[in-house]
């Protein structure tokens, strides 16, 4: 399907991610402080894990990381601890929604981008935009640039599991919303490949 345009920017699709919707389910979010440990795997093989510390109040809120990361060259073992700050923003049907503050510094430039997911290229934990990240559909070409990443079939169930009701006061739930996004989009990548294919 394609080929491949060249880049030598790290993808992120590959490294070790910590997204805040995974932190809102598993009750990262909930008033007081709350330990837990994140394991982190490719192709069923673990690959390591972090402890994280939550803490949410009225007047601080942040995530706690802690690791030992060993130097693939040395073999020297060194730990990491420090937070990262939290931020909120309002959501469209009420509630909040919470954000991470990058705390990466690059060029003695602070970052301090609010983002939803940060990825670990290097000793820490930062946004892809410190760490200069493409993703996998961006280096797509030819047909699988027209299609679009491929949606999976479990992708789909999973975004249907999530949805909890379709409207809300007469609106679409942003969650529904979202899944019948992905469901044209994987009918329209269907129609294209089938096209390209049958003509082949």
């Amino acid at each position: 399907m394609g080929r491949w345009s060249y880049s030598n920017r790290t993808e992120a699709d590959g490294l070790k991610k910590i997204e805040v919707s995974f932190l809102n389910k598993s009750g990262y979010f909930d008033t007081g402080s709350k330990y837990g440990t994140i394991k982190f795997s490719k192709n069923g093989t673990p690959t390591g894990s972090i402890s994280i510390q939550s803490f949410i109040s009225d007047t601080d809120q942040y995530i706690k990381f802690n690791y030992i990361q060993t130097d693939n060259q040395t073999g020297e073992k060194k730990e990491f601890d420090y937070k990262i700050p939290l931020t909120t923003s309002l959501c469209y049907f009420g509630g909040k929604r919470y954000w991470f503050i990058c705390p990466c510094y690059t060029n003695n430039f602070y970052c301090g981008r609010r983002v939803g997911t940060l990825y670990k290229n290097g000793n820490y934990f930062a946004c892809r935009h410190c760490y200069n990240l493409t993703y996998n559909s961006r280096k797509l070409s030819g047909i699988s640039k027209i299609a679009g990443q491929v949606i999976s079939m479990p992708e789909l169930d999973s975004l249907k599991e999530q949805i909890k009701r379709k409207y809300y006061k007469g609106k679409i739930t942003r969650k529904y919303l979202r899944y019948l996004k992905k469901l044209r989009k994987s009918y329209r990548q269907i129609r294209i490949i089938t096209s390209v294919y049958g003509e082949m």
